[in-house]
């Protein structure tokens, strides 16, 4: 990877014949490291190598920083991206996993709505507990490839995922960071009508602000 890195910052060069190649293998050479980061990262949430630090977790601020990362992964594409907070209560649990399961489900949407679509995310709560709703008006997906999606590495459809850069395991991230919070993911979606990815949290996770803390 550094190798290539140093190529293709030298890429012109080059003869013009290697220039495809060598970005090309730069692209392959990224996924893997993503492939290899996300499949440590699952592999520690699963075997509890990595414990849950239970701290209460600021979901508007964490929210607020995912949209950043979103919008600069949306690029030139414009998507709006709106977040709507309706309870200020903290979320106990552990800040890092949480972070990998609130963004992964962002960034899906980004990648899997097209240019200037929509992307909302809610954080309400009810006398259930917390829930967190990403929503888009991206591509949707067939209800029957639903049960299956939080497998490792299952496509609903190969072909749309060719140039996400997806690795196949955020879905299974996020299930198991919910697993750890004693909580579940609950996907609603259908073929060109958007999807609908909710973070169920249990009511004993919820904590008060303090007093003196007030919200970023």
């Amino acid at each position: 990877s550094g190798y290539l890195e140093t190529l293709v910052d030298h890429v012109e060069e080059l003869p013009p014949k290697w220039r495809r190649a060598i970005h090309t293998m730069q692209t392959q050479s990224s996924r893997m490291e993503a492939l290899i980061t996300d499949l440590i990262l699952l592999s520690k949430i699963e075997t509890g190598e990595h414990t849950v630090d239970q701290v209460p977790t600021d979901v508007e601020v964490m929210l607020n920083q995912i949209r950043n990362d979103a919008k600069a992964l949306s690029g030139e594409k414009g998507h709006q991206i709106d977040i709507q907070i309706t309870d200020q209560r903290l979320l106990q649990g552990d800040s890092s996993q949480l972070r990998s399961a609130f963004s992964n489900l962002i960034f899906n949407a980004v990648k899997y709505t097209p240019a200037g679509g929509q992307i909302t995310v809610i954080w309400t709560t009810n006398r259930d507990g917390a829930h967190l709703t990403v929503k888009d008006t991206g591509i949707g997906i067939d209800p029957v490839h639903i049960p299956r999606l939080t497998e490792r590495f299952y496509r609903a459809d190969p072909s749309r995922h060719q140039g996400t850069g997806g690795t196949g395991l955020g879905l299974a991230i996020v299930k198991h960071v919910l697993i750890n919070h004693d909580g579940h993911l609950e996907i609603q979606s259908n073929l060109g009508e958007g999807s609908r990815f909710i973070c169920h949290f249990p009511k004993e996770r919820l904590v008060e602000r303090p007093p003196e803390s007030t919200a970023g």
